[in-house]
């Protein structure tokens, strides 16, 4: 089954994204994909309440289990898979420990690949960095393996920036941001990344792509 995310807000030029809308894409009796808006928590944090969790939880309060089956970092809009029962948050979330779902995220990055080659593997253990939160570091001692494949998907010379697809195979905290701005990475940053990078109107990283198995159904289920 494939459902159609809406238009990836990285194409939008001069338009505002909505940050407090939370669209449906997908939705039956046992799961649901939702379009998250960038600047919107997946699950509660110390001082915000308001999330993807709270919202889906205000619409469903017998639901059973964590819901979300993964998140995704505030800053980072696209779509997010939701469990309505225990059982099929389990089924996904095996999927997820075995590496079996499809992921594909759209960034653009402040800079042009020059020499650099337009299709490969960014391998870099990455860790947190206590002295300065929320902020990840590489760390080939400590850090836990972070691997993210990409290519690149344009190039416009007259802005100096990039857009590229990253699929990654493991999901760190910020694995995407400082496998972009590292040094040992690509050593561009994604545009308006404000830890890793220069802030700007918003993080240009979208997530627009996922593939599964339905929990009850086995069916192969696509968003893009």
């Amino acid at each position: 089954m494939n459902n159609n995310v809406e238009d990836n807000p990285l194409d939008l030029v001069g338009e505002e994204v909505e940050s407090n809308k939370l669209d449906i894409v997908f939705e039956d009796d046992f799961i649901m994909a939702v379009n998250k808006p960038n600047e919107m928590l997946s699950t509660p944090g110390r001082h915000q309440e308001y999330s993807v969790y709270t919202i889906i939880k205000e619409r469903y309060p017998s639901a059973t289990g964590p819901l979300l089956v993964h998140r995704l970092d505030m800053s980072t809009s696209g779509v997010l898979l939701i469990a309505k029962d225990k059982d099929s948050h389990q089924i996904l979330q095996e999927q997820f420990i075995n590496r079996t779902v499809e992921k594909r995220y759209t960034a653009l990055l402040e800079g042009l690949f020059d020499n650099r080659e337009e299709k490969g593997v960014i391998d870099l253990p990455l860790a947190l960095d206590y002295l300065n939160r929320p902020m990840q570091k590489v760390d080939y001692n400590e850090g836990k393996a972070a691997q993210t494949f990409y290519e690149v998907v344009e190039t416009d010379l007259d802005k100096n920036r990039t857009r590229v697809h990253f699929y990654p195979k493991t999901g760190r905290t910020h694995q995407l941001r400082v496998h972009a701005a590292h040094e040992q990475g690509l050593n561009i940053p994604i545009v308006g990344d404000d830890i890793y990078g220069q802030r700007d109107e918003r993080l240009h990283l979208h997530a627009d792509f996922i593939e599964f198995l339905h929990p009850v159904t086995n069916k192969t289920m696509t968003f893009s």
